[in-house]
């Protein structure tokens, strides 16, 4: 135990590989979730095809097969990534953004067609519906999935160390390597994926309470840090 203890340098270091590449994977993803979302939502065929071509191809493909096909496969046809890290990203983001599309297609469908047909008697463009009244109902409805999701992303994270990437998990693997031990460093790598999923779990869980507030759906009080870990349920209550 002493020996994973003493290595806390390389935990930090990659702690931090594993929060970037949860970082720039969910941000690739949030931005592939909303256009191919919002195109199975659209009124022309041709939309909806491009939605279900990316979704059903990139949802029904192992993050571990992508990784494996941009690192390793692509530079034999001459299509090289920059770096690891790039490559990582990719993988991670397209995989998650394809059941992200589907988070928002099913919000916003979601949203009461009442709201909608009030949008059409107020002479609404179709831009001004989605922005102004089915985008931000909708966004409520997305956040618990996205949580999820961006858990998910980052758990998925620990695939990375097979392109070289010296994450948690890889850390943990060569502290195996030069001690011996076994239960202590995977025992240590187990807890800190879990103490960063509470951490992303924490922010989650206010941006819920925030969006809730924007749509009066909750008192304004702020909640204190404690009622937004324990899912806000002091702040339950509609005013």
């Amino acid at each position: 135990m002493s020996t994973v203890l003493d290595s806390y340098e390389q935990w930090l270091d990659g702690a931090w590989v594993t929060v970037q590449l949860t970082v720039y994977g969910c941000a690739l993803a949030l931005v592939l979730a909303l256009a191919f979302g919002l195109a199975g939502t659209s009124r022309r065929w041709w939309v909806r095809v491009l939605n279900r071509i990316y979704v059903e191809f990139f949802r029904g493909t192992a993050t571990l097969v992508l990784l494996y096909w941009f690192f390793y496969a692509l530079p034999l046809v001459g299509l090289k990534i920059t770096s690891p890290m790039t490559t990582a990203v990719l993988a991670l983001g397209l995989n998650v953004g394809a059941y992200g599309a589907e988070v928002v297609r099913g919000s916003i469908n979601a949203v009461p067609r009442a709201q909608y047909e009030a949008t059409v008697a107020l002479n609404f463009t179709p831009f001004q519906r989605m922005r102004r009244v089915l985008l931000p109902q909708a966004f409520a409805l997305m956040l618990p999935p996205f949580g999820n999701l961006v858990i998910e992303l980052m758990k998925g994270t620990a695939i990375v160390y097979t392109i070289g990437m010296v994450d948690l998990t890889k850390v943990s693997k060569n502290i195996q390597g030069f001690s011996g031990e076994t239960v202590a460093p995977f025992l240590a790598v187990l807890v800190l994926y879990f103490v960063i999923a509470q951490v992303l779990q924490l922010f989650i869980r206010y941006a819920e309470w925030r969006v809730d507030r924007m749509l009066g759906r909750r008192p304004s009080r702020e909640p204190s840090v404690s009622t937004v870990a324990a899912g806000a349920p002091g702040a339950g209550v509609s005013g």
